[in-house]
């Protein structure tokens, strides 16, 4: 009855760990690129920044439209006398005319390059988050997956001490040394199981926010299918570097908004001249006799007091701070790239010292260990060693190599492009001298 009751308890560990066979079969299994694309499809923060996109291409539309002209008309009447006094008769007088303001030119033109440059941020938002959401569903994937993998090998080490504790439970003690070795299994099993239960909590946690990202219900099953990495070596430093000023989202950003501030600039300066107003018009009066008129008026304010010297200084001054801003960044993201470079060299280089097959050699041992100490040739302190000594080296490759996705999906992040990618980067100067010149020119 006892080895029964053990090998049910033993059975129950197995499903709450790894589900039951046939729910684990009805899952869909994705890859991480599969989950990477059904992400970039179906994440519903997506179609904020695309309705940013829209938004301003509203105010790009509306910065190039000319202000709707101004209808005025004025009716009256009109009495006639001589100098007498004498009436010589009454009639209606009134008068139509249409007011159109035209900009000074070079002012609708700049209007439309601020919006422009707004524009291009608004769509380097958009491919920021794009960028960030896939680094963060491969991690996520990848976490997943090797929580399920952690949670298999727990499972076979713990069906492993319930097979030793269900002999061990019928053999009649015939001293301390088996009291002894059952109180160290049950300890173990403890253990196992708060490592599984804290296992599966990862695992769980991961795809929770791996289905809110893909924009699915948070407890549609799945299961990330199980890829090996391809973590390729980085680029020099100095190459790392020159693609993140040419490609780094922040970078691109700040440049944008230098730009933008550029053209803020001219148009302050143009606002100095003022806009002329066209006013066709047309008045009649019938009193003593019938008048017609019609003519052209102008009208403009005289730019004598209001030069728009507070305007062009404090545009001046956010130029200056948009081009503090740009060296600011510039400075973070190439410290932030050498952290991300280092850190991944080293994590691959850790890894390079593997021979491959160490999950496979340590499981093995751990199996070995388990049948030689029912055989009598091993003491229970190295049977439990190498079972904690297989999970924990699970543990190590596992999150090396997690630390080592995490870090290349940082590089890419910095650098705006895949890895790959920047090995064929030339070196390349962007500044704030340069990007002011080019809003400059344009």
């Amino acid at each position: 009855m006892p080895r029964l009751f053990y090998r049910l308890y033993s059975y129950f560990v197995a499903v709450a760990l790894l589900g039951t066979p046939a729910l684990h079969a009805e899952m869909p299994s994705l890859t991480l690129d599969e989950l990477v694309g059904e992400a970039l499809e179906r994440n519903p923060e997506l179609k904020f920044y695309e309705a940013e996109i829209a938004a301003v291409r509203g105010a790009r539309s509306q910065a190039g439209t000319l202000p709707n002209p101004e209808l005025n008309a004025e009716i009256g009447g009109k009495s006639v006398r001589d100098l007498g006094g004498n009436k010589l008769g009454d009639g209606p007088v009134w008068s139509v005319s249409v007011a159109q303001t035209f900009e000074f030119p070079g002012r609708v033109s700049l209007r439309k390059a601020i919006a422009d440059r707004q524009i291009g941020l608004a769509r380097l938002g958009l491919d920021q988050f794009r960028a960030a959401l896939a680094n963060r569903i491969r991690q996520l994937g990848f976490r997943a997956m090797a929580a399920e993998q952690k949670a298999e090998a727990s499972a076979e080490v713990a069906e492993r001490f319930q097979d030793l504790l269900s002999v061990l439970v019928q053999r009649d003690p015939a001293g301390v040394a088996p009291l002894i070795d059952t109180r160290i299994i049950e300890a173990n099993m403890l253990t196992l199981e708060r490592r599984a239960a804290q296992t599966e909590q990862e695992r769980q946690a991961a795809l929770f926010e791996l289905n809110q990202l893909r924009g699915v219900p948070i407890a549609t099953p799945v299961r990330v299918e199980r890829t090996p990495l391809h973590l390729d070596p980085p680029p020099g430093l100095a190459r790392l570097i020159a693609s993140a000023r040419e490609k780094n989202f922040a970078v691109r950003t700040r440049i944008a908004e230098l730009e933008q501030q550029g053209f803020k600039v001219r148009l302050a300066a143009n606002e100095r001249w003022p806009s002329v107003t066209v006013a066709p018009y047309w008045a009649g009066e019938q009193a003593s006799d019938k008048q017609r008129e019609w003519g052209l008026g102008i009208s403009l304010p005289l730019p004598l007091w209001d030069q728009k010297h507070g305007h062009i200084a404090a545009a001046r001054a956010r130029q200056l701070q948009a081009e503090v801003l740009l060296n600011v960044t510039l400075r973070e993201t190439e410290r932030a790239l050498a952290v991300a470079e280092h850190s991944y060299r080293t994590q691959l280089e850790e890894m390079r010292k593997w021979r491959g097959d160490e999950i496979q050699r340590f499981r093995e041992a751990a199996a070995l260990g388990d049948h030689h100490y029912r055989l009598g040739a091993l003491p229970i302190s190295t049977y439990t060693e190498l079972q904690k000594q297989y999970l924990d080296a699970l543990d190590t490759v596992l999150g090396t190599q997690l630390d080592a996705l995490t870090s290349r999906s940082e590089l890419e992040y910095l650098i705006g492009q895949p890895l790959g990618v920047a090995t064929s980067v030339e070196t390349a100067s962007v500044g704030p001298a340069g990007a002011r010149e080019k809003g400059a020119r344009q």
